[in-house]
C-alpha cells in the first residue's frame, strides 16, 4: 500500500491509501501538513515586505550569453528570452538562513510560496498584490496541500504535482505566470502575444491559465501526432477566442526552435509584443522552486538533507531544485531521470553534449534532445562566463554537440546524478509499483521511480517528482498493468469535445505569418 505522509505539530504519522482514482475529492486523505497557524504567523503581508527585500528594485536579471541588457523582474517576466538568445537568471541568488526556512514549518503552500518567491521580485509588485495572485493561482488546485507527498517505500516519497486543472506539474508555474503577466500588462496598459512550444503538458497548462485573458493572445506549437490524445485535446478544445493551438509537422525540438527563432527575429518580436511561457521564461523556473521547500520541510528539512529525483527532458524542473539549493535549502543530490532520449544522462557520464535523433516513447514530455534550461546550469558551471556559454551554444547549433570542460563537469557532478529507464523498465516499474503499494503512476513518474531506486541511500529520504496524473497516459498505463485510469469528472468528456486547431509546416515564415494575422498586440 502507498503511505500518505503528513505532519501535525511536529509529529509525523502515516496513513494508508489506495491511490487509483482522482476526483474532486482530495486525492489523498491527509495533506502534507496541518497548516495550522498560531498568532506569530499572522504578521500582515505588508509588514513582511521590508524583511523580504533588502534592496528595493535592485533585483536584476542577466542573460546567460551576456549581450542582452540586464532587466528588473517584470521586464524579465515579459521578455522571456534575452535578445542575445540567452536565458535570464538573477544576477545574485537570494538567500534564506536555516532559521528562516525553519520558520516556514506548518505554513500553507501559499504562504511558503510568498516567503520564497517575493525575494525574486525586487519589490516591483506590491507585496499584498503578489500574495493575492499566489492565493488565487493555487485556489485552482484540488488538494488542500496543493502538492501532497506520498510515501511508497521505506525512504521513497512521491511528490504529486498533478492536482492542478490539467493534471500536470506545469499547472504549478503556469497558473501563477498567467496572473503575473496579466497584472504587469494591465499596469502598463499593454497587450502581448504569448508563444510556447510543448511536448505535451506545457501547452494544455498554458492554454488553461491564459484562456479568456484580455491582455494576451496565446499561440501554442505542438508536434503534430506526437502528443497523447488527452494532451492534444487539452490544447485543441478550448473555446476561448484568444487561444490558438498550432500542430507543427515536426517534433518538439522543431517547435522549440521555432519559438527561439521568433524571439531572435527582433522586428517580429517587437511588432507583436512577443512573450513566452516555456521554461525559458525565468518566472516558470522561479515558481517551481517552492515545492522543493515544502517537500523538504515535510521530511525534516532544513535540519535533514533530502534528495530529489526528477523526470526531465528540458531540465527546467530539476534546475528549480538547484535554485532552491542555491537559496540555502539543504539538498543532498538532484538526480536526473531520462527515458530512451538520454542526452542529459549521457552528458553527465561523458562530458559531451551531443544531439541524436528523438525516439518516441510512452513518456512524450521527455522526448527531447535540446534541453534549453541546461544552459542556465552551464552558466553556473562556467563560473558565469557568458562568452564560454555562447561558445558552447554556438557549437551546438553548428555541429549538434559541444564538450564540457573537466572543471565545469566536476562542478555539475557535485550536485547532480543521472540515470536512464528504457521502455521495458518503465512499464515494469508501473506494474511493480502498483503490485507492491497499490499506487498507480504514469510513465514519466515511473521513469523517476526506476532511476531513484538506483540512487537511494539507507536512512536518507528520496523524493520523486510525479509530473503527471496517470489518466493523461491511459494507453501506456493500461499496457503496463491492465488498469486504465479514468479521467476526473471535470475532464471526463474531453475526448468528445470539438477540436479547433491549425496545422502548419515547421517553417518560421509560416508560423510568424499566422501569429501576425491573429495577434491583437501591436495593432
Amino acid at each position: 500500500m502507498a503511505m500518505v505522509y503528513s505532519s501535525d505539530a511536529g509529529k509525523n504519522r502515516l496513513a494508508c491509501s489506495v491511490l487509483l482514482e482522482f476526483s474532486k475529492k482530495p486525492f489523498i486523505t491527509s495533506p502534507i501538513a496541518s497548516f495550522r497557524r498560531d498568532a506569530a504567523d499572522k504578521e500582515p503581508v505588508t509588514a513582511r515586505t521590508d524583511r523580504l527585500r533588502t534592496r528595493d528594485y535592485l533585483v536584476k536579471y542577466v542573460s546567460t550569453r551576456g549581450a542582452a541588457p540586464s532587466l528588473g523582474f517584470c521586464d524579465a517576466l515579459l521578455a522571456g528570452l534575452g535578445r542575445d538568445g540567452g536565458l535570464y537568471v538573477p544576477r545574485e541568488w537570494p538567500s534564506m538562513s536555516k532559521k528562516e526556512i525553519r520558520n516556514l514549518r506548518g505554513k500553507s503552500y501559499q504562504d511558503v510560496a510568498f516567503e520564497v518567491l517575493y525575494r525574486f521580485t525586487g519589490g516591483e509588485i506590491p507585496a499584498d498584490k503578489f500574495k493575492a495572485m499566489i492565493d488565487d493561482a493555487y485556489s485552482t488546485f484540488r488538494h488542500p496541500a496543493v502538492v501532497p507527498l506520498t510515501q511508497t517505500g521505506p525512504n521513497t516519497f512521491v511528490l504529486e504535482l498533478f492536482h492542478g486543472t490539467t493534471l500536470a506539474f506545469k499547472d504549478v508555474a503556469m497558473q501563477l505566470l498567467a496572473r503575473l503577466m496579466d497584472y504587469t500588462l494591465t499596469e502598463r496598459g499593454e497587450r502581448a502575444a504569448i508563444v510556447g512550444a510543448t511536448s505535451g503538458d506545457t501547452g494544455g497548462a498554458a492554454i488553461d491559465a491564459f484562456a479568456g485573458r484580455e491582455r494576451t493572445d496565446i499561440f501554442i506549437l505542438f508536434p503534430n501526432g506526437k502528443v497523447s490524445p488527452v494532451q492534444q485535446r487539452q490544447m485543441t478544445t478550448s473555446t476561448a477566442s484568444n487561444v490558438y493551438a498550432l500542430a507543427i509537422n515536426g517534433n518538439f525540438d522543431d517547435c522549440q526552435t521555432l519559438v527561439k527563432e521568433m524571439f531572435n527575429d527582433v522586428k517580429f518580436r517587437d511588432g507583436v509584443k512577443l512573450s513566452g511561457v516555456n521554461s525559458i521564461n525565468w518566472a516558470r523556473i522561479m515558481a517551481q522552486v517552492v515545492y522543493y521547500f515544502t517537500a523538504s520541510l515535510s521530511l525534516g528539512g532544513p535540519d535533514r538533507k533530502i534528495s530529489f529525483t526528477v523526470p526531465t527532458g528540458n531540465f527546467g524542473d530539476i534546475f528549480a531544485g538547484y535554485v532552491a539549493k542555491k537559496m540555502g535549502l539543504p539538498i543532498d543530490k538532484l538526480v536526473i531521470a531520462t527515458n530512451d532520449n538520454d542526452i542529459l544522462a549521457r552528458t553527465l557520464k561523458t562530458g559531451r553534449y551531443e544531439m541524436r535523433g528523438v525516439k518516441p516513447t510512452t513518456s512524450p514530455s521527455m522526448d527531447i534532445q535540446i534541453s534549453s534550461n541546461f544552459e542556465r546550469l552551464l552558466f553556473e558551471a562556467y563560473d558565469r562566463d557568458s562568452a564560454a556559454v555562447k561558445a558552447s551554444m554556438d557549437g551546438l547549433k553548428q555541429s549538434g554537440a559541444f564538450e564540457i570542460p573537466p572543471k565545469a563537469l566536476k562542478f555539475i557532478k557535485k550536485d547532480f546524478r543521472a540515470g536512464r529507464a528504457t521502455e521495458k523498465q518503465v512499464a515494469a516499474t508501473i506494474r511493480d509499483t502498483l503490485e507492491k503499494t497499490g499506487y498507480l503512476i504514469d510513465p514519466h513518474t515511473a521513469t523517476g521511480v526506476f532511476v531513484a531506486e538506483k540512487h537511494e541511500k539507507a536512512g536518507s529520504p528520496m523524493v520523486v517528482l510525479s509530473t503527471a496524473h496517470p489518466a493523461k497516459f491511459p494507453a501506456a498505463v493500461k499496457s503496463a498493468c491492465a488498469i486504465e485510469p479514468a479521467l476526473p469528472v471535470w475532464l471526463a468528456d474531453i475526448m468528445n469535445r470539438e477540436e479547433r486547431f491549425d496545422i502548419l509546416d515547421a517553417e518560421l515564415k509560416a508560423v510568424e505569418t499566422f501569429i501576425g494575422q491573429h495577434a491583437r498586440a501591436g495593432k
